[in-house]
């Protein structure tokens, strides 16, 4: 004889909510799982022959990650490679959709890869007052179509085994607009919305993603500015401040903070303040 007790749950009772201490901890809790323990990671830098992709594979190297480098330039991949034992040298041109595939598909049939980091990047200094459209093409090409063919490679095998970060290098300089960044500061706008809108869809997969915001750091792309660049970092301070971040789980890792704090505030502003600010403290 079957009884009409509820023994399971009672629907007259209302859902109790989270408690104070139980929401602290959930909006406490790290963006992505924390990177800290590198040894026997896969990890795949695109974009890695010189500047902060160079200085954070040999960072992930030093503390026993296996590491791929790719990159167009093969020679300073190849010198990479002998500098570093057991790294791997993987040429290939962003650009190129195909290539992008084979390398991934190569690389992945020898074994899941941890963190894939897009380093590749184009800067040039621009104006709409001397627009070059071809270099405008350029810097959407590397910045952020590259990004698209790498993600497009890497991100199935990842879904699939339901583990893995994809972090994707952009640039404070995405965050307004900024004089002289009319090429490049739309780019990586861009490339911070991707990370954006691919943490929420992969985020409840287990995959963890995060975007790279430096400010100035002294790469072969920074070396043409003639003007003072606050708070310059070399590129082996800007791999520590990556590293640090993937230890903590961010998904948003800018460095240095006493520069980008302030880039964040100006984010903030309405525009009848922004563009005469950014006028007054840039000169132009």
């Amino acid at each position: 004889m079957m009884s009409n007790t509820r023994s399971f749950i009672d629907t007259t009772q209302p859902a109790r909510t989270p408690g104070p201490a139980l929401r602290a901890r959930s909006w406490l809790r790290p963006f992505n799982p924390p990177l800290d323990d590198w040894r026997g990671l896969r990890v795949w830098l695109v974009g890695a022959s010189s500047g902060i992709g160079e200085a954070t594979a040999a960072a992930l190297h030093a503390r026993g990650a296996q590491v791929l480098v790719s990159a167009r330039k093969a020679e300073a991949l190849e010198h990479f490679v002998q500098q570093h034992p057991g790294a791997q040298a993987w040429p290939l041109d962003v650009t190129d959709e195909m290539a992008v595939a084979r390398a991934a598909t190569a690389i992945l049939a020898d074994g899941p890869l941890d963190l894939v980091v897009y380093c590749a990047g184009h800067y040039q200094a621009m104006r709409a007052t001397d627009i070059d459209l071809a270099d405008m093409h350029r810097h959407m090409a590397i910045n952020y179509s590259g990004a698209l063919n790498l993600m497009t490679a890497v991100l199935p095998a990842m879904v699939t085994r339901g583990q893995g970060h994809l972090s994707l290098i952009s640039s404070v300089a995405g965050f307004r607009g900024l004089p002289k960044s009319l090429a490049y500061g739309p780019t990586k706008a861009a490339l911070t919305h991707l990370a954006e809108n691919l943490y929420l869809d992969l985020h409840p997969l287990g995959i963890g993603v995060s975007a790279i915001h430096p400010g100035f750091v002294q790469t072969p792309l920074t070396a043409g500015n003639n003007f003072q660049m606050p708070a310059l970092l070399t590129p082996d301070q800007a791999a520590l401040a990556m590293l640090q971040g993937w230890a903590r789980g961010d998904f948003d890792i800018h460095f240095p903070r006493r520069f980008t704090r302030w880039m964040k505030l100006l984010r903030l502003l309405p525009y009848r303040l922004y563009f005469p600010v950014v006028r007054r403290f840039t000169g132009l």
